[in-house]
């Protein structure tokens, strides 16, 4: 039986008329057709049943051998990342702390395997931050997709939304893929990326694994399973800075209280009325959808986030921080918040450098290449500094309000991580008797998950 594999834009046809796992029949072809990501089990299952078969998939990109240029020394638990990702068939999902080297383990595993590679990255800082890494590594040209930039060469770097425009053209140049930030590739088109690459061999990068909407389920198959995992803690001290997580309650001011308590009772009174009862995230997901067509759902949320934008911004908080500030005058400290205009505002009163994603890139390295020097000590931001990218030294982060997520807490907990003789702190600011009280609590538990 003469069976050929063939790549067809962000497919497989299985020519032939043998039906494999993962295919269906497409009459217009007169052939199978199967998703790209299922090659490695096609061609397993092929082997399997003694099938021969001619494989015209793949049609990698030319690449030079790739050599480090500088030397590059794994921690033990790098290493050990890195030997379990590759005798689970190069598949799989390597979980560490930010500060911890995911890069460099990806970069060794570049070298072990010798293929052409994509790296899909979240953001165009961390484009850049991938290449100025891979070349001063390898010493090669690097391939970019995003901003403007479509440059596809033998290691390339793009950015998710690049990739989901162009997966159908990179589904079999790339016999390597590398997703950072992971847990990015479960959203929703995004997870499209991963099911039209033909690529055996993937790597999934990422602080925290699990979704808040359980999406990351989605990763078992288009990456593979976690395949090693280590939390915060477990690093502290050794490998990364030990730390402490400070707790700051503060009150709410008489007229804020006064606004909250009107804002929760309006909230309550909405849910009730629509006939919805939250229980968990699923329950919240429900009210945001039934917003759109329920008037008294549309009532509960706006009165909600009306509600936890008074706790978030509390003046309390601003206090809170001028004290904080006060016992870390000499300190590179990092202060997070929810909105751009609370970000504005501690900019204003502290006269500190404020990063939002409205900051030109220009600017955004002017800031953090005067925090590296020391020419700032002091910076605020809105998300900004969230994920990924490397920030210069810094041992104090102070964190005035946010989501509640696992992923943004261990990621902004990441931020002071990286290796110094004193111990790092984070300062959390809560405002007291708020729904920001079981975000708060939610965020804790991420280091312990």
């Amino acid at each position: 039986m003469n069976v050929r594999l063939e790549y067809d834009r962000g497919t497989l046809i299985i020519r032939g008329q043998y039906g494999t796992p993962f295919s269906v029949w497409d009459d217009r072809i007169d052939a199978f057709r199967a998703p790209a990501f299922r090659y490695a089990d096609i061609k397993a299952f092929l082997r399997r049943s003694g099938v021969e078969f001619e494989d015209l998939v793949m049609s990698p990109l030319p690449l030079e051998r790739l050599s480090g240029k500088i030397e590059i020394r794994l921690h033990p638990y790098q290493e050990e990342a890195l030997e379990l990702w590759l005798s689970s068939e190069a598949r799989g999902v390597i979980v560490l702390p930010p500060g911890s080297g995911k890069t460099i383990i990806a970069m060794i595993a570049m070298e072990k395997l010798q293929e052409p590679t994509l790296v899909v990255v979240p953001t165009l800082p961390l484009v850049d931050q991938w290449v100025r890494r891979l070349e001063e590594y390898f010493g090669v040209e690097i391939g970019v997709l995003g901003g403007g930039k479509k440059e596809i060469k033998g290691i390339t770097v793009s950015t998710y939304d690049s990739a989901y425009l162009r997966a159908e053209e990179l589904g079999n140049k790339f016999p390597f893929v590398v997703f950072d930030e992971c847990h990015h590739l479960a959203a929703e088109g995004y997870s499209q990326i991963g099911e039209m690459l033909a690529s055996e061999h993937r790597m999934g990068l990422t602080a925290t694994f699990e979704r808040e909407d359980g999406a990351h389920v989605k990763l078992l198959s288009l990456i593979g399973g976690v395949v090693y995992k280590m939390k915060p803690t477990e690093l502290a001290g050794k490998h990364l800075a030990d730390f402490e997580i400070v707790r700051i309650p503060v009150k709410l001011k008489p007229e804020e209280e006064e606004e909250y308590e009107k804002l929760i009772s309006e909230y309550k009174k909405s849910l009730a009325k629509a006939g919805i009862k939250l229980f968990n995230i699923q329950d919240f997901k429900k009210l945001v959808m039934r917003s759109g067509i329920s008037e008294e759902a549309r009532k509960a949320l706006i009165a909600r986030n009306k509600a936890r934008k008074i706790a978030i911004n509390s003046e309390s908080k601003l206090e809170a921080l001028e004290e904080i500030l006060k016992a870390h005058r000499t300190d590179k400290v990092l202060i997070f918040t929810e909105y751009n205009e609370m970000a504005h505002l501690i900019g204003r009163r502290f006269l500190i450098p404020v990063l939002t994603h409205r900051t030109n890139p220009a600017e955004r390295e002017d800031i953090l290449e005067g925090f590296r020097t020391g020419r700032y000590t002091k910076i605020v931001t809105s998300k900004v500094l969230d994920e990924g990218l490397d920030v210069p030294d810094a041992r104090i982060a102070v964190v005035l309000g946010g989501s509640g997520s696992r992923r943004e807490f261990i990621q902004r907990l990441g931020r002071i991580l990286r290796r110094k003789e004193k111990r790092a702190i984070l300062y959390e600011v809560v405002s007291s008797k708020t729904i920001e009280v079981s975000a708060s609590y939610r965020r804790r538990r991420a280091l312990k998950g």
